[in-house]
């Protein structure tokens, strides 16, 4: 069984930065296509940012840029999810997930994602 971990999470104070990371055992994430997703209490998963096989990203929520910055380290297998000037309104479980299809960008769709990892609680709170 393919598994994705994520790890990071936790409280932080309004303006605070984390960092999310996202590992694999079992597979190289870098054959795949990575997105960050979230999920609000009572609201439907939403496309963060997500990076391609290349490289590329591709940010899905207005609400992140220029905060947000995703990245892929192919030498720890692992892909970041750095979060700087965090707000309350980013509360929510985010998860990662891969897309192993053959689409040489990445989708902001979940349904388009084959594997999710059990999630981390990001609470944003003063």
């Amino acid at each position: 069984q393919l598994q994705l971990v994520e790890s990071g999470g936790g409280l932080v104070q309004p303006g605070g930065s984390l960092r999310l990371s996202c590992a694999a055992s079992r597979f190289t994430l870098a054959y795949y296509n990575i997105g960050w997703f979230r999920q609000a209490p009572g609201k439907e998963r939403e496309g963060v940012l997500c990076i391609s096989r290349s490289g590329g990203s591709t940010n899905y929520a207005d609400s992140v840029k220029g905060r947000f910055t995703i990245s892929r380290d192919n030498a720890e297998n692992t892909v970041y999810l750095q979060m700087n000037s965090l707000k309350p309104e980013d509360t929510a479980v985010y998860y990662c997930a891969a897309d192993k299809s053959a689409r040489n960008y990445c989708s902001g769709y979940p349904r388009n994602y084959d594997h999710w990892g059990q999630g981390t609680q990001v609470t944003v709170s003063s």
